[in-house]
């Protein structure tokens, strides 16, 4: 199974052993930060394909993405719809259009004029790097270990394969550093936790994990648990925070490797972001809840519920 569909797939099953008052009131809030035209905003104005990505994505893993709600967003989605300006934008396109399909909320891909197959390909060919790689944008040059995850995604939803699996692979081996971890950049010499589990997942897609690999990863992602329990970005960020946690956990999982993280502290520091009327925050330094961070704390949620 695609990479995608089977992390949605485990939310889902994990995301069911939630409370059902915890489910509810998270849903809810998703479902109350629905914009007139169909749309989910960041934390003011209006709806945001890229912000629509993640509450579509939070509804379902709950259960509660229904085929009315997916027809407004599909609806807001083709109304706006144009050659998405890089991978993070192709991305939440596919991704919504993907989940209202499923929803029984239609096409919004053809119903924009668009066709996902040559999307993808003309929003990623002009940031193709010679390592195999992708870039963050055509005028950078240089390839991004989150944006060739991204770009991988995007192939495998329109029936592509991921890219090279023999130049990603090797890309990716030269940006894992003495602690286990991997950096975002070929210049960076710190490790990062949203690259590590970039890096790891993409790893898994071109069938290129070992034990070594594996090894690595989850003693740096073990590391980076913080005294409040959750995720630091990397070693010289002192607070936690809600995404970091979620991919860090997401990554060990990937690799079979859970028990180096501290569940019961990690259960603490997410319990700890989440607001009693529904919702998450970021950080414990953060003081209003979004719809982005809404989707990691479910899912992190989840996780530990599982």
């Amino acid at each position: 199974m695609p990479y995608l569909p089977e992390l949605t797939f485990r939310l889902s099953r994990a995301a069911a052993a939630l409370p059902e008052d915890v489910r509810c009131r998270h849903a809810a809030f998703l479902r109350g930060a629905e914009r007139p035209e169909g749309g989910f905003p960041g934390r003011a104005g209006s709806g945001d394909p890229y912000y629509t990505s993640f509450a579509l994505r939070g509804l379902l893993i709950l259960g509660e993405l229904d085929a009315d709600l997916a027809r407004r967003a599909g609806a807001f989605l083709a109304a706006g719809a144009g050659q998405p300006a890089g991978a993070v934008e192709l991305f939440a396109l596919l991704s919504s259009a993907v989940l209202i399909e499923a929803a029984g909320g239609g096409d919004c891909l053809t119903d924009a004029g668009l066709e996902p197959a040559g999307l993808v390909e003309q929003v990623l060919d002009p940031r193709r790097c010679p390592d195999g790689g992708v870039a963050k944008s055509a005028r950078s040059g240089v390839s991004s270990t989150y944006h060739t995850f991204l770009a991988a995604l995007c192939r495998e939803m329109v029936g592509l394969p991921p890219g090279d699996a023999q130049e990603i692979a090797a890309m990716l081996l030269a940006r894992q550093r003495e602690d286990g971890g991997f950096v975002e950049l070929p210049v960076m010499h710190r490790s990062g936790v949203n690259p590590t589990a970039a890096a790891v997942a993409l790893l898994r897609m071109v069938d290129a994990l070992d034990e070594r690999l594996c090894d690595g990863a989850a003693r740096f992602l073990g590391a980076m648990q913080s005294a409040q329990g959750g995720l630091r970005a990397h070693a010289a960020v002192p607070a936690a925070d809600l995404l970091s946690t979620f991919t860090g956990m997401v990554a060990l999982d990937d690799v079979g490797k859970s028990g180096h993280l501290d569940a019961a502290a990690a259960r603490h520091f997410v319990n700890s972001l989440a607001l009693p009327h529904g919702g998450f925050l970021a950080a414990t330094y953060d003081e209003r809840p979004d719809v982005e961070y809404t989707f990691y704390g479910i899912a992190a949620s989840a996780l530990l519920a599982a």
